[in-house]
């Protein structure tokens, strides 16, 4: 099966190269691939040459278990159909719609352990937000939010939308959305925040003296974290989904912190809680997921829909222009 892939050559600098795939090898499948998501954070990150070395892509993931330089193939999510199987694989994988953990291509071969049937009554699009659905699913896990409590989520990209959408299904007292960008604020409001502000707009003239009992920090600012302990209450917890990257920026433990006993709590989807995998697995968690995407109709973030020989101008719009995007798609079939 001929293909293309998408390749990260240098900082800003992606190409698509042609690829031969072997034919499916036992137990494996062939899937022929219609779209794929850019994952604006982590991308962005290997795009503009901010992601550390010395570090696979993702050591949970089989086809990512590569070390992060140049040249790399990326991407975590692609949906596609079945269009061949290998021996001994099971015939009723032929035709399925599937989505899988896998770099931007044309299509690929893998194990069907590693493809993942999209139930029926949901669309392409909407299963593409799988893994950012089960990012905000363990975010949540993570911050274990209360009856009654005020809980603010810094940061409304992708994972943050999704992360107030599941919020906004708690009993809180308040939930406050914050990004620099108004469409984005449009979207949590319609997700259900109960408030919405700019940066600039976290001040006590707004907000009052009360602080907040949970705070989630999504910017991928590490400046912002500062903010996050500014706002967050004595005994409170800040969640940390971000993934900074190489980037730093100093934090400030020594005034109010120091005494506060707010817990810094470090989140990342590739792992449970431990406390939680007596009850819960990962499939569980993808179960779940999958209902939150049918329940959420997440595809209504998608902004922008790009052939894949646009890739670069895809990865240029999301630096750009976060004021207009925020779910980008790269299409590879009809």
């Amino acid at each position: 099966m001929k293909t293309t892939m998408l390749w990260f050559t240098a900082p800003r600098r992606v190409s698509l190269k042609p690829r031969q795939l072997p034919a499916p090898q036992r137990g494996e499948a062939g899937v022929q691939v219609r779209w794929t998501a850019i994952s604006p954070g982590t991308e962005l990150l290997l795009w503009r040459g901010d992601l550390p070395g010395g570090m696979t892509a993702d050591a949970t993931l089989p086809a990512l278990q590569q070390d992060l330089s140049y040249p790399l193939s990326y991407g975590y999510a692609a949906v596609g159909e079945v269009v061949a199987l290998g021996p001994d694989t099971p015939a009723a994988w032929l035709g399925r719609r599937v989505f899988s953990f896998q770099p931007h291509a044309g299509a690929f071969c893998a194990p069907v352990e590693q493809l993942f049937p999209i139930p029926d009554e949901i669309s392409w699009e909407a299963a593409l937000f799988l893994p950012n659905m089960e990012t905000a699913i363990n975010l949540v896990m993570d911050g274990r939010p209360l009856l009654g409590e005020r809980v603010l989520v810094l940061g409304q990209g992708v994972v943050g939308l999704l992360t107030t959408a599941l919020l906004a299904r708690f009993p809180l007292e308040s939930l406050t959305a914050v990004d620099r960008w108004p469409q984005r604020l449009s979207l949590a409001r319609v997700l259900g925040a109960g408030r919405t502000l700019q940066p600039q707009q976290l001040t006590t003239e707004t907000l009052g003296n009360a602080r907040f009992d949970l705070t989630f920090e999504l910017s991928g600012q590490p400046a912002v974290l500062n903010t996050a302990i500014a706002w967050t209450g004595f005994s409170g917890r800040v969640v940390i989904g971000s993934w900074y990257g190489s980037k730093q920026a100093p934090i400030d433990l020594g005034g109010y912190f120091h005494r506060s006993r707010i817990r810094l709590i470090s989140s990342q989807v590739s792992t449970l809680p431990p406390e939680l995998t007596g009850r819960w697995d990962k499939a569980r968690r993808f179960a779940l997921a999958w209902r939150m995407i049918a329940s959420l109709a997440p595809e209504r973030l998608i902004t922008h829909r790009l052939p894949a020989a646009k890739a670069a101008e895809a990865y240029r719009l999301l630096e750009e222009h976060p004021d207009e995007a925020v779910q980008v798609l790269l299409q590879w079939g009809r």
